[in-house]
């Protein structure tokens, strides 16, 4: 009676379905990869140990950053009426968002172009159109007048 309960849990060690893998990135609720990211942190020698929560911590952050950087960039294309995100569309995401500026301040996008910046200083003074048009409304008004008093 033993020796067939051995036999039993042998079998069952050796054989019969396999338990499914989970990933970390699934325990973690995560797309981006953990283990790939863990792997690239230890053979980077960023330290000479590395935690079982650093690649977690690491992959959520950038997930969070690429999911932020694509909503933006998403906006700007909707934006030129485009259904595609286009170098453009990122720098533009990027350069109005202030913290994402900042964060890649020193970074080129290739193909991105310049943010549509025009000085003040080179536009055409308000003040002077306003100040043309009433000018130039005025007279008409000075000459309606005596021709008001003629008919009056």
């Amino acid at each position: 009676m033993d020796a067939s309960k051995g036999k039993k849990f042998a079998a069952k060690k050796l054989g019969g379905p396999r338990k499914k893998s989970v990933t970390r990135s699934v325990k973690a609720g995560l797309q981006f990869p953990v283990g790939r990211i863990g792997r690239y942190l230890k053979q980077g020698r960023y330290a000479k140990r590395v935690g079982t929560g650093a690649p977690v911590y690491l992959a959520a952050v950038l997930e969070y950053l690429a999911a932020e950087v694509l909503e933006l960039a998403g906006n700007a294309a909707k934006d030129n009426k485009k259904s595609r995100i286009v170098p453009r569309h990122l720098l533009l995401a990027i350069r109005n968002d202030q913290e994402l500026g900042r964060l890649l301040g020193g970074v080129t996008i290739a193909h991105g172009g310049v943010l549509p910046n025009i000085n003040p200083v080179l536009l055409p003074k308000k003040s002077v159109e306003k100040a043309e048009k009433t000018a130039a409304k005025s007279p008409k008004k000075a000459a309606k007048s005596p021709k008001k008093a003629a008919k009056a």
